[in-house]
């Protein structure tokens, strides 16, 4: 990733974390790569063998975790 890059995906992830995981900035910036990583890939294994294998969650699923799971 260029210099350049790193500002807006940064922006846009932790924009991503706060929306689907329900992360205050300060969680999201206080996460090591390797928690967000491992907090992304047990959201997408949803049965999946292999989390890497997995699709990101889709809408129905993300409407489903916000049923089961209504305070965020």
């Amino acid at each position: 990733m260029s210099e350049g890059a790193f500002a807006p995906a940064a922006v846009r992830l932790a924009g991503l974390a706060g929306a689907l995981l329900g992360w205050s900035p300060e969680a999201f910036w206080r996460a090591t790569p390797a928690e967000l990583g491992a907090v992304v890939r047990a959201l997408a294994r949803n049965g999946a063998e292999e989390a890497e294998d997995a699709a990101p969650p889709d809408a129905r699923l993300i409407a489903r975790m916000r049923e089961e799971f209504p305070d965020g």
